[in-house]
This record gives C-alpha cells, sequence and structure tokens, in this order.
C-alpha cells in the first residue's frame, strides 16, 4: 500500500510522455493514501475543501500551491468562494481522468500548513 509520505517522495511525469490513467482499483488504492480528498460527482478528479481563516489567507494558501503546482508542471484548480472557503480539484486533463500525478500533488498540498476558521 501506497502512502502520503511516500506520494510526497516522488514527482510529477509529464502528461505528454509517461502519464497514465489509473483503473478504478487503483484510485481506491490512492485515496488511501490522501484520506482528506474524495472523488467529485464526475468520478473524473478529486477534491479537498477547507473553511480557512479569512480572504488574505486563502490568498496566501493558493499562492503557496501554486508554488508546488509549478514545480510539478501540474496544475490544480482552485477555487475561493464566499472569502474563505477554498477548495481544489485535481485531474490529468491530458487523459481525462486520474493518474498518480493527481495523488503526489494532492499529497504534497497536505504537507502545507494553513490557518483554518475556528
Amino acid at each position: 500500500m501506497i502512502t502520503g509520505e511516500a506520494l510526497t517522495k516522488k514527482r510529477c511525469v509529464s502528461c505528454e510522455t509517461g502519464a497514465v490513467g489509473l483503473a478504478a482499483d487503483q484510485i481506491a488504492e490512492m485515496l488511501k493514501a490522501v484520506p482528506l480528498w474524495r472523488m467529485d460527482s464526475s468520478g473524473k478528479r478529486i477534491r479537498r475543501e477547507w473553511r480557512v481563516r479569512d480572504f488574505v489567507t486563502a490568498l496566501d494558501y493558493f499562492n503557496r500551491v501554486g508554488e508546488i503546482a509549478e514545480d510539478e508542471d501540474h496544475h490544480p484548480d482552485l477555487h475561493l468562494v464566499g472569502y474563505r472557503n477554498v477548495a481544489i480539484e485535481i485531474c490529468t486533463h491530458a487523459v481525462g481522468g486520474l493518474t498518480e500525478n493527481d495523488f503526489i500533488l494532492a499529497a504534497k498540498i497536505d504537507l502545507l500548513p494553513v490557518e483554518l476558521k475556528k
């Protein structure tokens, strides 16, 4: 079984040359490594939500997520609603679903500290 820690030690591979879509059983195993993430209703992306302290906290968090995404060359969809409700969705558009890259990125995002609304 793969762990979130093991995923954080990996690097995303190029979507053009090496990213391979995962089968349903592989996705189920990968989700165990990032338990705060859920499949969205389409079954083609994973999603996590937070309620952060305030607007500035949300923007700072997105900037730090963006740095990881750029470093991995794998970019999530970032959503900010109601000034502090944050959601991130990840998929691999090139394969029309999920690859190991998505779970690597999710695990690395999980390492980022963020101040939540109390």
